[in-house]
């Protein structure tokens, strides 16, 4: 490898990447040809990314033409940039959620999320590997496991920590520096977690921010892309490029909508002074001791920078009785309508079909059984069963007026203040508001967890905030990370 490219890429946000091509110093097809170098390196053990796009090297060929000639379209022209495996692209790579009966499955055309980063100028660089169906598939099966891509790892520690999931590839590809950035998918915890164990910053953001068009679902009422990356700042900047209005998903048709196409203009160092952070014990008391350590020094830290600390603080729906209705029924619904309209190669055009297919593919396609499958398929596809209304019911008013809500607005807050994703996290995801996680520290010892993984390991804090607060998140994620500069590379895995 180019030890000059290697020392000028390695561990390169947006930014940098920007001043070295307009200066000549770079161009955008040197820097997709050393992201691919890099993954022919070490995404055989890692196996963080699925495919690569035959056309990314032409891609940034035409970019660096387009600049010398007409300039740069912005911040991501030329960028380098790999996108979780749910996520539609019209071009000559496949979209398959992590399944093998969609492993030849070709979109008809772009999602929402990649026509706008295409816009921008940013280079689809491949597709990251995923826990297959966003892990609703199988309660056993592993997070990072897809039975077309095989277990992802994490570079941190292959094979004994844990990744994270169900946006697996997408933290383990960013860590490695196997790309720029990466865009994930979030239901509950699949960005916060995977960016959390894999020592980067990530950010869900509210429902309707960004479109959900193109991009196959768990459950409409909670899904949505972000941003995976190495700062805060790359955040910002990839979340701004994906925020334009989309006529043709229904959550965007909101009054209170607030959206930016600049996130950057939020960033400020001393953005925590004055700023009133919640600490929930209630969340803290499943943590062991390593993890609960790195959640104090947050907190500690947080208050030198002049953070006024409000601890603890109680939300009303701290013991809520919470079921996974609203993703069992919706799940079928959304899978149904996707399939009837996916691209050439999809093997299976209902949730029916695809169970079927399993079971025929049985010893490639169900290491870990498709229970989850079969449980959503018991509903009528059709949204009108009782328990689906009363779960949505439970999680938007609980989780807001009894969660969040009632949390911003007792005890007057910006943002309440978890260690990675964590227990309180959820509560989020079931009101459909934003998250942002950031290196918090390394936990040197752990506990052995499901699948044989240890907690030990990278370790993010999250700030939590109410709908379209990501201004406020912004803010203090970056006065977080740069007070605390806790990103450390792993030791490239061999």
């Amino acid at each position: 490898m180019n030890q000059t490219l290697n020392d000028q890429l390695l561990e390169a946000d947006i930014a940098s990447l920007q001043t070295a091509m307009e200066a000549g110093e770079l161009t955008s097809e040197e820097c997709v040809r050393w992201y691919l170098e890099r993954i022919e390196r070490f995404n055989p053990k890692l196996r963080a990314v699925l495919e690569l796009n035959p056309e990314a090297i032409a891609i940034a060929r035409t970019l660096d033409a387009e600049r010398r000639q007409h300039g740069a379209r912005g911040r991501l022209h030329g960028i380098p940039i790999l996108l979780k495996d749910n996520i539609d692209t019209g071009d000559g790579m496949h979209t398959s959620a992590g399944s093998v009966a969609l492993a030849e499955h070709f979109a008809p055309q772009d999602s929402a999320v990649a026509e706008q980063l295409r816009a921008a100028g940013a280079v689809l660089l491949g597709k990251a590997n995923m826990t297959e169906w966003a892990n609703f598939m199988s309660g056993t099966m592993w997070s990072g496991y897809s039975s077309r891509g095989g277990l992802t790892l994490n570079p941190y520690g292959p094979g004994e920590l844990f990744v994270g999931g169900s946006s697996s590839g997408s933290g383990s590809a960013v860590a490695a520096n196997l790309c720029t950035a990466a865009i994930g998918t979030e239901t509950s915890g699949s960005i916060i977690s995977p960016s959390s164990q894999n020592g980067i910053v990530g950010i869900k953001p509210t429902i309707g921010l960004v479109s959900r068009r193109g991009i196959i679902p768990i459950t409409h009422s909670q899904d949505s892309a972000g941003p995976m990356t190495r700062t805060v700042r790359d955040a910002a900047i990839l979340l701004g490029a994906m925020t334009a209005s989309d006529p043709e998903d229904s959550a965007m048709k909101n009054d209170q909508r607030i959206a930016y196409a600049d996130y950057t203009i939020f960033l400020d160092a001393s953005g925590l002074k004055g700023a009133r952070i919640g600490i929930p014990r209630h969340y803290y008391q499943g943590l062991d001791a390593a993890r609960a350590e790195i959640i104090e020094r947050a907190i500690t830290l947080c208050a030198e920078q002049g953070a006024i600390i409000i601890d603890p603080v109680s939300l009303p729906c701290e013991n809520a009785k919470w079921d996974w209705d609203v993703m069992r029924f919706e799940f079928k619904k959304g899978l149904n309508d996707y399939l009837a309209k996916a691209g050439n190669g999809a093997y299976v055009r209902t949730l029916d079909e695809l169970i079927a297919y399993n079971e025929a593919n049985r010893d490639i396609a169900l290491k870990y059984g498709q229970s989850t499958l079969i449980w959503s398929n018991e509903t009528s596809g059709t949204l009108t069963e009782p328990e689906y209304v009363e779960s949505l019911r439970l999680n938007r008013e609980v989780a807001r007026e009894q969660g969040i809500d009632h949390a911003m607005r007792e005890y007057k807050l910006d943002a309440l203040l978890f260690l990675g994703n964590e227990d309180g996290l959820d509560i989020s995801a079931r009101a459909g508001y934003p998250a942002i996680t950031v290196p918090g520290g390394y936990a040197e010892t752990g506990i052995i967890a499901e699948g044989g993984y240890t907690t030990k390991g990278p370790q993010g804090i999250t700030f939590v905030g109410t709908a379209y607060s990501e201004p406020t998140l912004f803010r203090l994620a970056y006065a977080y990370e740069q007070a605390s500069k806790c990103r450390r590379a792993p030791i490239d895995p061999v």
